[in-house]
């Protein structure tokens, strides 16, 4: 597939100086033939933090999902434009009631470890998907069986329609798994299986080592079902927690290739200055990513709606959009992020008011005591790149203003999510969470009462409970109707931003880096999430 060049990024973007934003999703085709793919060569894929464990069947951390396809496919692949195409399927069809989902599937796949690749593998894995994975259990909530009358074909039986459900089956999103390993394992177990740190999978590579704190090394599947694929000989995911040492490993060559603007964004303009380098915006079509406040409702304090109201006002989003993500963001101030069809364009009722805010907190009986201050907070932000960390001091900086002190706590990935979705240790935190290709996937999970688990990340960390809420969501969940699902999730949005138990901020806009020798690896709107199997080096 084409891709641009240095030249033609500059072109396109103008100057980062003049805090233009990479292009989103441009379509980067120029007329010119690519070249046949070159077999052989080792690809460096930089992924930042490491990942929990390497399987996305029971974790969605951003990590994991980059590194869960290269082993583990799904049922189909989704163009830029969220079609679907085959890959472990080969045909589908969707009755006229919406009921039914007939997939045939690949014949002669194999697993890594030579067991043949059957239906029975998929109806486990969708069921497995209903109850163990974050979003699993909105996106599968109406399915009742998965039927198997042959090896070669899987039907999905729904109680109530899903119209969402054709681009729910993406590798990264709804991986299939091997039956034969997961079979005799108890539900609850599921999320510490070993196979989801040694994954084997039908994908195009096979897992070989992970080396904690440095790299995990996949080796090219000889027998993958593409034939002729995968170009590379070996993949290693390397990891590089420090940021300007990621920026320096791009410049050097040391790695190759790396996703959601992987160097901090104030490098950026150097880095294009760099021949070697090549940029890119598209593949982040399955999921745009919405950043927001998140808070414990469970707090004395921030269990009180005027003080998040205050903090609301507190805060000044041309700050957060200009200086904190360099312009490489949209507002987004309601639970939907722009670019879906469902998103509420309204503006957010908590305009920048440190003055409002003040009056807020006063008459929540928090006044300034004779030190200025009116209570302390402890704020944990989402170690995952650096604008989390840059969003937590600016937090800091703006609440201090309307009298709240703020004390920021850094720590690891793992223990982060043990903190707030296992131990709920946390009053408030800034993160970020994918909007996915459907908000009853992307988005119900974080407000609908029913996903607030213990031990579940990236669910309903608040604790947030609203019965309307509850009905909207599961209304919209089964409504064909796109004017009515439209209406709903309006509805839902309106309440949420009312009742603020989160205050949505920014949607990305994320850039690919890739040295110039790395050809096609964006070819669907999974972008480095998807499998990686098209890949090949330039000599």
């Amino acid at each position: 597939m084409p891709r641009i060049d240095r030249r033609q990024f500059l072109a396109l973007a103008g100057t980062l100086a003049a805090a233009a934003p990479l292009p989103y999703g441009v379509p980067y085709a120029f007329g010119a033939t690519p070249p046949a793919p070159r077999r052989g060569g080792v690809l460096t894929l930089l992924v930042d933090p490491e990942p929990p464990t390497l399987l996305s069947i029971a974790n969605t951390a951003g990590s994991t999902v980059k590194t869960s396809a290269k082993t583990n496919e799904g049922l189909l692949k989704y163009g830029f434009d969220l079609q679907p195409q085959p890959q472990l399927a080969t045909a589908w069809q969707v009755s006229s009631d919406g009921l039914q989902y007939r997939f045939t599937l690949r014949r002669g796949v194999k697993w890594h470890d030579g067991q043949p690749f059957t239906s029975a593998d998929v109806a486990f894995s969708i069921g497995l998907l209903k109850e163990v994975h974050p979003r699993g259990r909105g996106t599968f909530a109406n399915v009742t069986e998965v039927r198997t009358p042959d090896d070669a074909t899987a039907i999905v039986i729904l109680s109530k329609p899903s119209p969402y459900l054709l681009r729910a089956f993406d590798s990264a999103e709804s991986p299939i798994v091997p039956k034969h390993l997961y079979r005799d394992t108890e539900l609850q177990k599921i999320a510490a299986h070993p196979n989801n740190n040694a994954p084997i999978g039908t994908g195009p590579f096979r897992f070989k080592e992970w080396v904690r704190g440095s790299h995990v090394i996949y080796e090219r599947n000889p027998d993958y079902w593409d034939a002729g694929k995968p170009y590379i000989d070996r993949l290693i995911v390397k990891f590089i927690p420090d940021p300007a040492a990621r920026a320096a490993a791009f410049e050097s060559g040391t790695v190759d290739l790396g996703g959601e603007s992987p160097v901090p964004l104030s490098d950026l303009a150097r880095l294009r200055d760099n021949p070697t380098l090549t940029f890119d915006t598209r593949g982040y079509e399955y999921s745009i990513t919405q950043t927001r406040i998140e808070f414990n409702l469970d707090h004395p304090i921030l269990g009180k709606l005027p003080v998040r109201q205050a903090i609301a006002h507190a805060l000044d989003r041309k700050v957060i959009r200009n200086t904190i993500w360099y312009g490489y963001a949209n507002d987004s101030p309601t639970p939907i992020a722009p670019g879906s069809p469902f998103h509420d364009p309204r503006p957010t009722p908590y305009p920048y008011d440190p003055k409002k805010a003040e009056a807020l907190l006063d008459a929540a009986g928090y006044p300034r005591r004779a030190d200025g201050k009116r209570f302390a907070l402890v704020h944990d932000f989402l170690p995952y790149g650096d604008g989390f960390k840059r969003v937590a001091d600016y937090l800091k900086t703006a609440l201090a203003r309307v009298g709240i002190d703020v004390t920021i706590r850094a720590q690891d990935f793992p223990t982060y999510i043990r903190r707030v979705y296992t131990e709920r240790d946390f009053e408030f935190t800034n993160n970020s969470m994918g909007n996915f290709f459907d908000p009853t996937a992307g988005v119900q999970r974080l407000y609908w009462s029913q996903n607030f688990k213990r031990g579940v990340p990236f669910s309903n960390g608040s604790h947030y409970t609203n019965a309307d809420v509850d009905r909207l969501l599961e209304a919209a969940a089964v409504e064909s109707d796109t004017a009515k699902r439209r209406e709903l999730f309006a509805r839902f949005q309106q309440i949420v931003e009312d009742e603020l138990p989160d205050i949505n901020l920014v949607s990305l806009k994320q850039v690919t880096i890739a040295n110039s020798r790395v050809q096609d690896h964006t070819t669907t709107a999974s972008g480095l999430n998807g499998t990686l199997a098209d890949v090949w080096l330039r000599a």
